[in-house]
């Protein structure tokens, strides 16, 4: 149990730095990537295309394990259905990233620069998350 949670923390402590490194944590870089019609800022595209790199090996191992090293299943979305849940999300997701260049992530690594707008949104987005889970009933990340 120790070393599961050892894992997440590192994990998680590498994820916010390259985010940090990155300057993915302000929206102010993310805004002007979605712009395009104006001054487009592409380097959030050679981020995630960077990202790309790791988990295409992710996958490979994935796929010569039986388990993870730290669990006894993987967590890998198996069905292709698209439903409306998937829509639902994609939708509310693209519209907060688009509307304040924060995701996530990158909202929770950019808790780091002490800015009250970035306190505000993952107040929200966890607000957004009881809610979830108190209509729906069941954590939206868990995939059986």
């Amino acid at each position: 149990m120790f070393a599961r949670t050892l894992a997440a923390i590192l994990s998680g402590l590498l994820f916010g730095a390259g985010l940090v490194v990155s300057d993915m944590i302000k929206p102010a870089r993310v805004l002007a990537f979605l712009d395009i019609t104006g001054e487009w800022d592409p380097s959030l595209a050679f981020v995630m295309g960077g990202a790309l790199i790791p988990s295409s090996f992710a996958y490979l191992i994935r796929k010569r394990r039986l388990t993870p090293a730290f669990d006894d299943r993987f967590y890998v979305p198996e069905h292709g259905r698209v439903d409306r849940a998937l829509i639902g999300g994609a939708v509310l997701f693209g519209l907060g990233w688009g509307l304040v260049g924060l995701c996530p992530g990158p909202a929770i690594a950019a808790l780091t620069t002490g800015r009250w707008e970035v306190a505000l949104f993952v107040a929200a987005m966890f607000a957004g998350m009881v809610l979830y889970r108190l209509t729906v009933g069941r954590p939206a990340a868990v995939i059986r």
